[in-house]
């Protein structure tokens, strides 16, 4: 793939309309620095000179899917209460829809408050609920799905564990976007794994891997097996497995493995890589792009946000300027 088939992909995804579908939450942010000891505790005392607020989660998937170009359609769960108030603000300013929110007052938004002093995460705080949603909350939710899937060329399905994406709502999700051909991708957790059977793309990273299927990756040979394991369980088109500074491993059924390097120049903080790597990946094949390019926009995305702060998205300059940098280190 050389810069110009790169851009030409790229502008492509602006055609293209993603339906999200998973943890809604709000990334907090307290930044400061660190002069003393605290007095009270052995711990140290972060003076705050700045707080701010980020869409996370599902949420900053469609907040990637937007800075791509593409149109998100954002389906999640959130409190009533202010947290919520804040994410339809967020999701206002990115000019991103926040109509099919879900409403319940019997739990919180998910909030994540990360402290940060010299660029270094302190200690992190979560306010959320991990029960599922019950059951007026599921038919709700697949009422939206219904209204929204006949328009869409891709599915994410973005599994923090906070009880939105339930067995239920897994399957039904899946089964409607395989009779009418739409691409579904996920990015699972711990909880419901192997609820994803005929998924298009399955993306855990490495952790999720070895816990799940209860396989010790001590080597590339251990990887495979596990890898074998799950494409034969969920019947997925491809497993992508998140390597971090490895990057990317691609599985195809009766196919070689194919391994994709990380481009990241500096790494300042992988929050949110993944949330990046689904939606490109998404994006790519929605377009037509096989799975090793699409692997590889996706690293270059992924490269670019880990060397920013905080959960960012990568916009079409950010690809394209770490593609440049990346050959021409490569010719060198």
């Amino acid at each position: 793939m050389n810069l110009d088939q790169l851009k030409t992909i790229l502008k492509s995804f602006r055609k293209k309309k993603v339906l999200v579908v998973g943890d809604v939450m709000v990334d907090h942010y307290l930044w400061g620095s660190v002069e003393r000891i605290s007095p009270e505790a052995p711990v140290p005392v972060v003076e705050v000179s700045k707080e701010e607020y980020r869409l996370g989660g599902a949420a900053n998937v469609a907040l990637n899917i937007k800075a791509l170009g593409a149109e998100p359609f954002l389906i999640g769960v959130t409190g009533n209460d202010s947290n919520y108030s804040r994410i339809c603000h967020l999701m206002k300013d990115k000019q991103i829809q926040s109509d099919y929110l879900l409403k319940d007052s019997k739990r919180p938004t998910t909030l994540k408050s990360r402290i940060i002093a010299h660029s270094q995460q302190v200690i992190r705080i979560d306010h959320e609920s991990k029960s599922d949603i019950e059951d007026d909350k599921v038919s709700e939710l697949v009422n939206i799905f219904h209204d929204l899937s006949d328009n869409i060329d891709v599915i994410v399905l973005q599994d923090y564990n906070k009880g939105v994406l339930t067995p239920q709502v897994i399957r039904f999700i899946i089964e409607e976007a395989n009779k009418k051909g739409i691409i579904v991708a996920v990015d699972p957790k711990f909880k419901n794994f192997f609820e994803y059977k005929n998924c298009t793309i399955f993306k855990p990273n490495l952790a999720e891997l070895q816990k799940n299927t209860g396989y010790p990756i001590e080597n590339d040979y251990c990887m495979d097996q596990a890898a074998e394991n799950i494409l034969t369980k969920l019947q997925a088109a491809v497993l992508i497995v998140t390597r971090g500074e490895k990057g990317l491993t691609i599985y195809q059924k009766s196919k070689k493995r194919h391994d994709t390097p990380t481009f990241a120049q500096q790494i300042f903080d992988v929050s949110g890589a993944g949330d990046t790597v689904i939606s490109t990946v998404s994006l790519s094949l929605s377009c037509g792009v096989n799975i090793n390019q699409a692997a590889e926009i996706a690293n270059h995305a992924a490269g670019a946000v880990c060397s920013k702060i905080g959960i960012q998205p990568a916009y079409y300059e950010d690809i394209v300027d770490s593609y440049i940098k990346y050959n021409k280190l490569c010719i060198k």
